[in-house]
């Protein structure tokens, strides 16, 4: 009769898990500016964005005054602030960031697209179905690092 070391299974399927689910993390699901704004948030509870109509989704856009540049500025210092956080896009009014979580890595998108007086925005995750809020608190500790802006 062969015996099965359930320890080692167990360790070996942890493993494979977290390296399928790396893999799975490594495609963005930023969309970028969709007919003026960021895109709306999929059906899953894992993003919010101030493109979405949906009231558990949704997330009111930055405010700032002064110009687009100076807004544009802030941002960018206040996401380079961030732990576990890099710009990997800077394309005129648009902005995508990638947010690494401590624990296991994954990776979540940001989108900020700056139009007069205000910043819309997204935070989505790449996996999973729920984040337990993060994208939410993310967004929400952005804007009060981000707010009052530019006057």
């Amino acid at each position: 009769m062969t015996h099965i070391n359930f320890s080692k299974l167990t360790t070996i399927l942890v493993l494979t898990g977290m390296l399928f689910i790396q893999g799975c993390a490594s495609k963005s699901v930023a969309s970028g500016v969709l007919q003026g704004n960021v895109a709306p948030c999929p059906s899953s509870p894992n993003c919010v964005s101030s493109a979405d109509s949906d009231e558990d989704r949704y997330f009111e856009p930055l405010k700032y005054n002064g110009t687009k540049e100076q807004a544009k500025e802030r941002l960018i210092s206040v996401l380079g602030d961030m732990k576990n956080t890099k710009v990997v896009s800077d394309r005129n009014s648009y902005l995508r960031a990638e947010f690494k979580t401590d624990l296991l890595g994954f990776v979540d998108d940001g989108e900020f697209y700056i139009v007069d007086g205000v910043i819309n925005v997204r935070s989505a995750s790449r996996t999973g179905y729920s984040d337990f809020g993060k994208n939410r608190k993310r967004m929400e500790t952005i804007k009060e690092a981000f707010e009052p802006c530019c006057n």
